[in-house]
């Protein structure tokens, strides 16, 4: 295994951590040194090619990145483990989100839920803030729909490594469909069904958004993908919702709000007779929208 290792600054790790959370990238993780708060790219190779045609194709996007990395052979076990180094526990409102590697010493207050998670490479652990956002409109639906919870569906589309659709068996919800554009993430989403043993307990699909959208509605309707995605797929998801349900869309950036309001409001106008509130919340650089219909 080669691994090529770069430092960076703040400014750009953000950058390159909302690219990867938003485009799957199974090579590259971010690193960052809690003591000296120092931050490295790293990335994975079978082979220099792979490698170099790879980070040929982030240095277009990302200009800013040196073109002198230190490029060294890695050992198997020291590749396996590397990935760890970007998931951290963390909880919420009686919901813990903990890394499998940590199930046997991680301890979980009596009367609260924990989801175990292995992501591999992906970026889906609750740990960026767009899933963070969806993962609060999630509590907030357990928490005011309460007894008729289990009545409830919840579709969580562009599931990732399948955090939110889990979280929300965790909370009572029974009836989940998960789907991905990308076969990798319905994978981790199912392995990580069975590591929390939910095995058959949610359905998970490759598809979508027209695909996945194409014969069912939802009480929940997590959306977490690109703004502009949203935007042309604004129809289908606003007729995705049931009568009294929500549609909660995130992977929007903060300063992307009001256009994205904008595209929705008119839609939701037309189905509810009434025009929605700006119902939006921040986290970092990104926020998200909710509608009720």
């Amino acid at each position: 295994m080669i691994e090529l290792r770069l430092p960076i600054d703040a400014g750009l790790a953000q950058q390159l951590e909302d690219h990867f959370c938003e485009d799957y990238q199974e090579c590259w993780l971010l690193e960052e040194n809690w003591k000296t708060g120092e931050q490295f790219l790293r990335g994975f190779f079978e082979t220099q090619e792979d490698l170099s045609v790879s980070f040929a194709a982030l240095r277009d996007q990302f200009s800013e990145l040196s073109d002198d990395p230190s490029i060294s052979e890695l050992p198997d076990q020291d590749w396996k483990e590397a990935y760890k180094l970007h998931f951290k526990p963390w909880n919420e409102r009686g919901l813990h989100w903990v890394p499998i590697w940590e199930k046997d010493t991680y301890s979980l207050p009596d009367g609260e839920e924990i989801v175990y998670l292995d992501p591999g490479m992906a970026f889906g652990t609750g740990n960026h803030e767009t899933t963070r956002l969806c993962v609060r409109r999630l509590l907030d639906a357990r928490d005011a729909w309460g007894a008729s919870v289990p009545q409830k569906r919840v579709i969580d589309a562009g599931c990732g490594s399948g955090i939110l659709a889990i979280s929300a068996r965790k909370l009572g919800f029974s009836d989940i469909f998960g789907f991905d554009n990308d076969p990798d993430s319905v994978r981790v989403s199912l392995d990580n069904e069975k590591l929390c043993g939910l095995q058959d307990a949610i359905v998970f699909r490759w598809a979508d958004l027209k695909e996945g959208l194409a014969e069912t509605a939802g009480d929940l309707l997590l959306v977490n993908i690109l703004a502009n995605i949203l935007c042309d797929h604004a129809e289908l998801l606003c007729r995705s919702v049931n009568s009294g349900g929500w549609l909660v869309l995130s992977g929007i950036l903060a300063r992307e709000v009001d256009e994205v309001h904008a595209v929705f409001e008119p839609m939701v106008a037309a189905r509810t007779g009434s025009i929605p509130a700006l119902d939006s919340r921040s986290d970092g650089d990104w926020a998200d929208l909710r509608y009720t219909f």
